[in-house]
């Protein structure tokens, strides 16, 4: 399917900024649009952008209940009382524990971790997981990315005397669990400055406040900032403000001088000696972490995370990377079996969302099972399987449509839920099960417009193909990291031309290498089509096509040279 190309034209006000920072900075007419279109429309702000700094952080205590929890915090480490740091198995979860559990065992060995089985315990805050630290004398649990709806196991985990701090960044009910404290910017009373923080995030802020009130040194908790940099992209939550700090510094750590862990998993994946970026994280280092707690216990992720010497960190990579390659089949398997039944549904074509059901579909992957059906199918897509005595089902999203709020508003079918815009998590009983699927496919009706359900493209800028420099790439590249919020610029190129070299390349051929010129150019650019064969008659037939594009840097042999990633081809003049 060819994708709609979105073209946005600047106001006057919008080119009167870029125009200042033009004067100002000296940087390209495009780059400075680039910035204003971000918001970022001040000389100091561009600095700021540029060159994100630590002093920038917000102050934690901001937060509400945060000197609640440092006063807990303390009186524990005083008391030398028994804590657990407990955190939800997926990949912001498991480096949230990861982090608070590194930082506080430099001032107590009364600690211990604790991640609930997907399949027994489901998610969040569990039963067996508050009987577990009452068994082993536990006073104390930080719960990391979850337990802002766990209303009735925190009052079960009181009435048995014990305390919990939760650091959580999910959507709270007007009711917040009765917690000593409850750390989660997008609280109903928060005057927190920034509300997008990863789980890992806010138990990163618990101890920035916890190091800040007793003077330790804050370069000890600088060295963990690999872990937030890892749950940010792997969350997807939006890189900016503070997100876009600890980012930058914690891929900063990533690429300098990552843990034994991280640096285990970097080495399994094929990342050793390239320069790691966001999306290495998205799609090399956060699916390894992550296939820990989807195909066994996420508890393994973080007994890497937390490896002290280089041979176990090796040895545990090696097996976390033997369950991604077991997760990947499973995947397949499985968004096979999920597209052969909407592919059976007879109307589909006027279904505005997806809700589909197999009894025997693995709980860990069917995340990924309705991101690949949202991606194909330009529809919210929930898919629900068997655990336990209920169903429980994952669901994604398409722009424009909050599947959270959708989600919600069937709460009364509802066991549990909880979630983001985008991605969100449900379980109900099987009698409510076609009730939910009426529900929500009728909220999606009325909300999805038809526009919704093709996929899009949002060009930035039109290029010649001569405007793509050396020094161009390098103004571009100050605006990384790239992620939600701050989305990789897409350029778009008429009427360019094939330069008489492109080629079919691939096991199967599927893919072209291109060398393009363009009326204003002779000297050839690299480019190259993932999955675009089809147009391979036309372009070496000499014809002119339009292109839409990322630019990238391709090393090879040493060498780094310019390559536009080329996201779609149309056949055409300029």
């Amino acid at each position: 399917m060819t994708n709609k190309w979105n073209f946005r034209d600047p106001t006057q006000e919008e080119l009167k900024l870029r125009d200042n920072l033009v004067t100002n900075l000296g940087y390209s007419p495009v780059v400075c649009l680039l910035l204003v279109l971000r918001g970022i429309t001040s000389v100091e702000e561009v600095k700021e952008f540029f060159k994100p700094s630590m002093n920038n952080l917000h102050d934690p205590f901001l937060m509400p209940d945060m000197d609640k929890a440092v006063k807990r915090l303390n009186k524990a480490l005083g008391d030398k009382e028994k804590i657990l740091v407990y955190g939800d198995y997926d990949v912001d979860g498991t480096t949230a524990v990861s982090l608070v559990y590194k930082y506080l065992r430099l001032y107590t060995s009364m600690l211990e971790y604790y991640i609930p089985d997907r399949y027994d315990e489901g998610y969040g805050i569990s039963y067996k997981g508050i009987d577990y630290a009452l068994a082993t004398g536990v006073k104390l649990i930080i719960a990391l990315d979850c337990g802002i709806k766990a209303i009735d196991k925190i009052a079960y985990a009181k009435q048995k005397g014990i305390d919990f701090i939760i650091c959580d960044h999910h959507m709270p009910d007007e009711e917040l669990p009765d917690a000593v404290a409850v750390l989660d910017a997008k609280r109903q009373d928060s005057q927190y400055p920034y509300q997008h923080l990863s789980g890992c995030g806010v138990g990163f802020k618990f101890m920035q406040a916890f190091a800040q009130s007793n003077g330790f040194p804050f370069s000890d908790l600088e060295k963990l900032l690999d872990l937030t940099a890892v749950s940010i992209a792997s969350d997807i939550v939006p890189i900016t403000g503070e997100n876009r700090i600890l980012a930058c510094h914690g891929l900063k750590q990533l690429n300098s001088n990552p843990s034994l862990g991280m640096k285990g998993i970097i080495d399994i994946c094929g990342l050793k000696d390239k320069e790691i970026t966001i999306n290495d994280i998205v799609f090399k280092i956060g699916p390894r972490i992550n296939a820990s707690g989807r195909m066994m216990n996420g508890k393994e992720a973080v007994d890497l995370l937390l490896a002290k010497d280089s041979e176990s960190a090796r040895e545990k990579s090696e097996n976390i990377n033997q369950y991604n390659d077991e997760r990947r089949e499973l995947d397949k398997k499985i968004t096979d079996e999920a597209n052969a039944i909407v592919d059976r549904i007879s109307n589909m074509e006027d279904r505005k969302a997806i809700v589909i059901y197999d009894p025997e579909w693995h709980k860990g992957v069917i995340g990924i099972v309705a991101s690949r059906l949202t991606e194909k199918y330009y529809r919210p897509a929930v898919v629900l399987t068997k655990s336990s005595e209920l169903i429980t089902g994952s669901a994604r999203s398409i722009p424009g449509f909050d599947i959270y709020k959708a989600i919600e508003n069937c709460r009364d079918l509802l066991e549990n839920f909880g979630g983001h815009t985008y991605a969100a998590g449900l379980s109900l009983r099987e009698e409510n099960m076609q009730a939910f699927r009426e529900r929500f496919q009728n909220l999606a009706a009325e909300e999805i417009q038809p526009e919704q359900m093709a996929p899009q493209l949002d060009v930035d800028a039109v290029l010649d193909l001569k405007d793509i420099t050396p020094r161009f790439a390098a103004e571009l590249k100050k605006m990384n990291p790239f992620g939600p919020d701050n989305s990789k610029p897409v350029f778009c190129s008429m009427g360019v031309k094939d330069y008489g070299t492109s080629k079919l390349v691939g096991k199967d051929n599927e893919h072209i290498r291109l060398e393009l010129i363009d009326h204003n150019t002779k000297a050839p650019v690299h480019a190259i089509a993932f999955g675009m064969h089809q147009h391979s008659e036309h372009i070496k037939a000499m014809k002119p096509f339009n292109i839409c594009y990322t630019i990238e840097e391709n090393t090879y042999n040493g060498i780094t040279n310019l390559q536009l990633l080329i996201k779609d081809i149309k056949p055409g003049d300029a």
